[in-house]
């Protein structure tokens, strides 16, 4: 008897459909084109003091990301899981800095050659390397100054098709975490925080915008057309995405975050953007799903994260969290 009801529980259980994860909130159905409603969330990093910047390298198979209070480059995969990869990765005494708080690497990048970009915090300045592990690593500098004046602390960037780098340039090399204050400085020269376009093939270093007051990450339509910007809420508690026409530097809001931040912790912070045209990225209540027409398409309850990016099969989406989520996150997708 014991046998035949544990046989009826089994197959009831086998039979009964599978429960969607609660963290996985649908707002338009489409986007279950992309997103499984089953997925389950791994965390594949923790007791990472600050982790941001994820980007996967294809040769090796792995993520990469930074510890930006550790000043290093973390590496991943699923048969060594995590190491200690690239140390310095953000301040080296190239330039000169407070010499406290979020000094290391932020957003990285992997260009076409297989060099690996980092947005240098303490070193206020744009930065290439190979991809190796090393704790004396070499960096070529690739930008450091705007009309001869340093950089505060670029924080995050894009390739376009066209091989130029398009990045943000906030003051966070500037900023104390525990007074949660920006701190001004003599040695901190432009008064603006910037969003750029640079140029390699001919030195050129546009200004796209000065008017967002605090950038932060960045990602680009797939047709090339169109950048998309985070404006963090630290300074005014209104978040939003800025949508820049490339050919123009023309901003409109895409998406206005201040709702969700009355309800939600977080800040929109680093971004992705599918290969549907869909933009993934932290904001308020974790990582949000955001149409490229600026309609809110899913929220995953991830926590208070920093930053996200995608395998290069976007099989998976890779997550990090902020100092009170410190962990890697990562979650598969349909592809």
């Amino acid at each position: 008897m014991k046998k035949t009801l544990l046989l009826i529980l089994i197959t009831l259980i086998s039979c009964s459909d599978p429960i969607p994860n609660s963290k996985i909130e649908i707002y338009d159905s489409s986007i279950e084109s992309i997103i499984d409603i089953y997925s389950q969330i791994e965390i594949i990093a923790d007791s990472i003091a600050l982790p941001e910047g994820p980007v996967w390298d294809s040769n090796s198979n792995s993520l990469l990301f930074v510890d930006i209070m550790n000043n290093k480059v973390h590496k991943w995969n699923s048969a060594d899981g995590v190491s200690d990869f690239i140390s310095p990765s953000g301040n080296t005494g190239y330039a000169p800095n407070l010499d406290f708080g979020m000094l290391g690497a932020n957003g990285l990048a992997i260009d076409s050659n297989g060099k690996l970009f980092l947005c240098q915090h303490g070193d206020r300045r744009i930065a290439k390397t190979s991809i190796n592990p090393s704790t004396k690593p070499e960096f070529l500098t690739v930008i450091d100054n705007f009309e001869g004046k340093k950089f505060n602390s670029p924080n995050d960037l894009v390739f376009g098709n066209d091989g130029s780098i398009y990045f943000t340039d906030p003051a966070f090399g500037f900023f104390n975490l525990e007074t949660f204050e920006f701190v001004e400085d003599d040695i901190k020269k432009l008064n603006f925080n910037g969003v750029y376009r640079y140029n390699p093939e001919n030195n050129d270093l546009s200004l796209i915008t000065d008017k967002i007051d605090l950038p932060n990450g960045i990602g680009i339509s797939p047709d090339n057309k169109f950048l998309y910007v985070n404006k963090m809420s630290v300074l005014d508690g209104n978040p939003k995405i800025i949508k820049i026409d490339i050919d123009n530097y023309n901003q409109t809001e895409l998406f206005d975050g201040k709702e969700l931040m009355e309800m939600y912790k977080g800040y929109f912070d680093g971004m992705t953007v599918h290969s549907s045209g869909n933009i993934f990225t932290s904001g308020p209540g974790g990582l949000l799903v955001v149409s490229n027409e600026g309609k809110l398409m899913a929220k995953i309850d991830l926590g208070h994260l920093t930053n996200v990016t995608f395998d290069d099969d976007e099989g998976y989406v890779y997550a990090t969290g902020f100092v009170d989520n410190p962990k890697v996150f990562r979650m598969k997708v349909k592809n």
